[in-house]
């Protein structure tokens, strides 16, 4: 297990130092300079050029890149070009915004997507045909469709939540919550499809296997069965859906985001592409890039201490 742990480790450092240099690469192809960005478009050509000496953008690249490394090894990200604010600390105050979406989502789907997946594998018949014909529906469903759906019903038809704008936790729990409900609930329908379709899947193989007819041969309850060795045996599927689900809603945030009029990192990566804050939009990518690989890292592990076979290979 610890060699399994420290290939997964190693792993995921370089995947951070891959995604770090293959965007400092690509900022650096742009037609566009940070000296541009700064100044803005009146400026000279000569202003621009000792802007661009004075940030340093002439050195080679490698030297940028040492000295990169550094700073963020000392958690420095820089500053915005656009309104010279401190990258971390805007990144910080980010961060939650859509880590906890991604989060109760990918809770709510598990509950829900389990729930509804077990009980059509188990109960079969016309109830199993419609849980899974439902679940296809949902799953075609496009996110931003679903989250106008939800506004126009919850909150300009019956009142009961916000259809935009966002709340900090320290200001009033109870509103930020449900700042946070709508998207969540919006990324719940597509996500709790998914992981229903795993579970159902799951749940028949492993009541296909040969030591579940074993267990019923010996007189083992039902419930037992299919809630505690059946569930066990189907449980790393689910898990590893779930994780990669995690993973796709906290990269794929943009949309929602600016449907919510939320202030998370999709619309800080939007906001900074658009403007040509470099040191901003790579700030975006390692923080987002940082958050995946712990995600899968501690995904990887998971799934390994459920299934032994996974330790093996």
């Amino acid at each position: 297990m610890l060699a399994y742990v420290a290939r997964r480790l190693a792993l995921a450092v370089g995947t951070l130092l891959a995604a770090v240099l293959i965007t400092f690469l690509l900022v650096h192809a742009s037609d566009s300079t940070p000296g541009a960005v700064r100044l803005g478009a009146g400026a000279t050509a000569e202003a621009v050029a000792a802007e661009n000496e004075a940030l340093g953008w002439n050195r080679p690249l490698y030297v940028q890149f040492a000295d990169y490394l550094g700073d963020l090894f000392r958690g420095d990200l820089g500053t915005s070009l656009i309104d010279g604010r401190d990258i971390a600390d805007d990144l910080a105050d980010r961060l939650p915004v859509t880590g906890f979406i991604a989060l109760f989502a990918t809770l709510l789907s598990g509950v829900v997507g389990i729930l509804v997946g077990v009980t059509a594998a188990v109960r079969g018949g016309r109830l199993g045909k419609g849980i899974t014909t439902g679940s296809g529906i949902a799953l075609s469903l496009p996110a931003f469709w679903v989250g106008v759906l939800f506004v126009y019903l919850f909150s300009l038809q019956l009142g009961w939540l916000p259809a935009t704008g966002y709340v900090d936790f320290s200001v009033d729990p109870a509103t930020w919550f449900q700042s946070l409900l709508l998207p969540v609930l919006t990324l719940t329908v597509g996500g709790a499809a998914i992981v229903a379709r795993t579970a159902a899947a799951g749940m028949r193989e492993a009541l296909a296997q040969e030591h579940i007819r074993t267990l019923r041969a010996m007189g083992t309850p039902q419930w037992r069965i299919r809630y505690v060795h059946a569930l066990r045996f189907a449980s790393v599927p689910v898990v590893s859906t779930l994780g990669i689900q995690f993973i796709a809603l906290f990269g794929g945030s943009v949309i929602i985001e600016n449907l919510f009029a939320l202030p998370g990192l999709g619309q800080a990566s939007q906001n900074a592409a658009s403007a040509s804050d470099f040191p901003a939009l790579v700030g975006v990518v390692v923080i987002a890039t940082a958050v995946v690989v712990v995600v899968n890292l501690l995904l990887d592990l998971l799934v390994a201490a459920l299934d032994p076979k996974v330790r093996a290979a």
